[in-house]
């Protein structure tokens, strides 16, 4: 599989990164799925892999992934990075505003954007970097651009050594040629693929009562699949098809992932896009602060969201037309457009209708 060399010079000097503890309180864990992607070029490794990939992502959509090329010291400068941009003045970051009103999600989303709650406004701060392509160039802040290469590197390393070696296993699981998502995914093409820092500021207890506990409600991504560096702080919540909350345990040295709306679409509903939430943290994290390092994949642009031919979807029923005929006709770049757009001004709407007829479910 292709290789994208950075170079650059010796990185610069940042803050060291502490992680913090990990909440000494017993919850509830998710039981998922860990992909050791070592195995991935072993003899037998990429079939093996898919048959575990099989019944995880049909019934939940969340999974780890283990050895996927990065160290710890690589992730951990990425988080003192994102805690430095989240630092800068508020004047300063809001000349890189993302246009979010009419869809775009690049640059930075500010704290309180969306009212979740009458009086209550939400917690995060956002900022998304897209594809290092011409299509994508655009200004960022000195703490970004003095770190470009050393960023560069480690989301190209995400998109080639990462998501391009899961797009591979989705293809066996579905009995399809290897490089069948990789045709729709190709990083010089345009689509909405970007690198995240993510900030969710601590609330006080008062705020956590009014809001039963859930900042963010259940909700689905938008794309093909989001991967989520480990974690500590303990408030990402998924649905089981039980219908409970079960917390995501932040393995050591993992990535978190799941699958999004775009390949649901295209397998219509055999791949599950999983639904989470973000919740108030237990009392011994309350105090902290929490940060994130995540990395969004996309289908291009022009990709139409209608289902594709598989022997495992004739198989198993998963052909008998789209769940949602409004669908026919959509693209990948139209529903991700509308629904960042649709993302602004909801107000804790349980559903609401996002482009030509489809709709986004919300779960508290």
């Amino acid at each position: 599989m292709a290789t994208q060399t950075i170079t650059d010079s010796t990185p610069h000097s940042i803050p060291k990164w502490i992680q913090v503890t990990e909440t000494k309180h017993e919850l509830a864990w998710a039981d998922l799925v860990t992909l050791d992607l070592n195995k991935f070029d072993q003899e037998g490794g990429k079939q093996a892999l898919a048959a575990q990939l099989f019944d995880a992502v049909n019934r939940i959509g969340f999974f780890y992934i283990t050895n996927f090329g990065l160290s710890q010291d690589e992730v951990d400068r990425q988080f003192s990075l994102c805690k430095q941009v989240f630092e800068l003045p508020t004047d300063e970051k809001l000349q890189y505003r993302a246009d979010l009103e009419n869809g775009g999600y690049n640059g930075y989303k500010p704290l309180g954007t969306r009212e979740v709650r009458p009086g209550i406004r939400d917690n995060t701060e956002i900022y998304n970097i897209p594809k290092f392509t011409p299509h994508y160039a655009r200004a960022h802040p000195p703490v970004i651009t003095q770190h470009r290469a050393e960023i560069e590197r480690f989301a190209r390393h995400i998109h080639f050594e990462i998501v391009r070696k899961l797009l591979v296993l989705f293809a066996i699981v579905l009995e399809l040629p290897e490089d069948f998502f990789l045709a729709n995914h190709r990083y010089d093409e345009n689509s909405d693929c970007h690198f995240r820092y993510m900030k969710y500021h601590r609330r006080t207890p008062e705020q956590n009562a009014e809001l039963d506990n859930v900042w963010v409600k259940g909700h689905t991504d938008f794309g093909s699949l989001t991967l989520l560096f480990r974690q500590p702080v303990a408030a990402l919540q998924i649905r089981t098809p039980e219908g409970e909350w079960r917390y995501v345990k932040p393995y050591p040295e993992s990535i978190t992932v799941n699958v999004a709306d775009a390949l649901q679409f295209l397998t219509n509903g055999f791949l599950k896009s999983s639904i989470h939430r973000v919740v108030a943290p237990p009392p011994d994290q309350a105090d902290i602060d929490r940060h994130g390092v995540l990395y969004f994949v996309r289908p291009e642009d022009d990709t139409k969201l209608v289902p594709i031919e598989s022997p495992v979807l004739r198989r198993l029923g998963y052909d008998e037309g789209p769940l949602d005929q409004a669908t026919v006709g959509l693209t990948a770049g139209e529903w991700v457009r509308a629904r960042v757009a649709k993302n602004v001004s909801r107000q804790g709407k349980d559903e609401e209708t996002i482009i030509k007829g489809v709709k986004a479910k919300y779960y508290d």
